[in-house]
């Protein structure tokens, strides 16, 4: 083969599924909704299984599910026959997937079900299958061929199973109004975690803030920047409030008799701040439009709570 070829085999194989996840867009009815309502009612677990190909799907369908607000698990059907099946209670929904819908496997972990009256949702493409027939709801994929060209390598039919999962969970999540900061709580670590970050998260408090009065003399302001470390002081009025910051620039502007000044008459007035609910992205962006290092972290009366730095961002995977 040439790689024209291989080029030829990645285009079709796409334009097969892409035509398949068409289809399945066209296809979801109010089975669909039922599924939803189903789901939103569960008290305990979404509970997702499948055997093989379908399994790998399963788990990942779990996996989104629990990170969008909606406590779910994957079980494996052959270890559920094991001992498994108490990982399943009252309480719970399961969805379980299979192409064929006549998996062998699932056997007794859809029995389980039936015994002990706990909601079943059956996805697979044939309707009359033994899956389909027993589920509480049916979720149809719609008949269509598989990009292996033979029929035998799922491929099309697993990708229409992760985009209806997908579906559900995103169906759960907007009905949950479920937020940016609600995933940041399921997602701390990682470049993602980084992302959602909040200033409050990383910024410097209390007597960490290089901070002096306004009639503060200039000596003492050095003294200040130097001990905090940030190469900044922010600059205060009578009632805390921030009204200005003193930076490398102005004592270089101001060099002529430095210490015979005070603060207020050195700093920069009204400096950029930013609020402590702000995405820690945010302020990495203001920092760079502006060429800075530091954000002094205000609340609503201006009264400086936080600085955050460049590097506080960087360390995270920021910036």
């Amino acid at each position: 083969m040439t790689s024209t070829d291989y080029l030829e085999t990645a285009r079709r194989v796409i334009r097969i599924e892409s035509a398949a996840l068409g289809a399945l867009a066209n296809a979801v009815d109010d089975s669909f909704v039922q599924a939803v309502e189903l789901l939103l009612t569960a008290k305990g677990r979404v509970v997702v299984t499948g055997m093989g190909k379908s399994g790998h799907i399963a788990r990942k369908i779990a996996a989104t599910f629990a990170s969008t607000g909606t406590p779910a698990q994957f079980v494996h059907p052959a270890e559920a026959s094991h001992g498994d099946l108490g990982m399943m209670a009252q309480g719970d929904v399961v969805l379980v997937l299979s192409n064929s819908g006549e998996t062998p496997e699932l056997a007794d972990l859809i029995a389980y079900t039936r015994r002990f009256k706990i909601p079943m949702i059956g996805m697979a493409s044939v309707p009359t299958s033994s899956l389909l027939r027993q589920a509480d709801i049916a979720l149809v994929l719609p008949k269509v061929e598989e990009a292996c060209g033979t029929g035998n390598v799922p491929t099309t039919s697993t990708t229409m199973s992760l985009a209806l999962g997908d579906a559900l969970a995103m169906a759960l999540m907007e009905h949950r109004q479920f937020t940016a900061a609600h995933f940041r709580e399921f997602h701390p670590g990682g470049k993602l975690g980084a992302r959602l970050s909040r200033v409050a998260d990383l910024m410097h408090t209390g007597d960490a803030l290089p901070i002096v009065s306004a009639r503060t003399g200039m000596g003492d302001a050095l003294l200040e920047i130097s001990q905090k470390g940030f190469g900044v002081v922010g600059v205060t009025e009578e009632t805390g409030g921030l009204i200005g910051i003193v930076t490398d620039g102005d004592l270089r502007r101001n060099m002529d008799g430095l210490l015979s000044l005070d603060a207020g008459a050195v700093m920069t007035k009204a400096p950029q701040t930013i609020s402590a609910d702000a995405l820690a992205e945010e302020a990495v962006a203001d920092m760079n439009e502006r060429k800075i290092t530091c954000l002094f972290v205000t609340d609503a009366n201006k009264i400086p709570v936080g600085l955050i730095h460049i590097h506080d961002c960087l360390r995270v995977g920021l910036g």
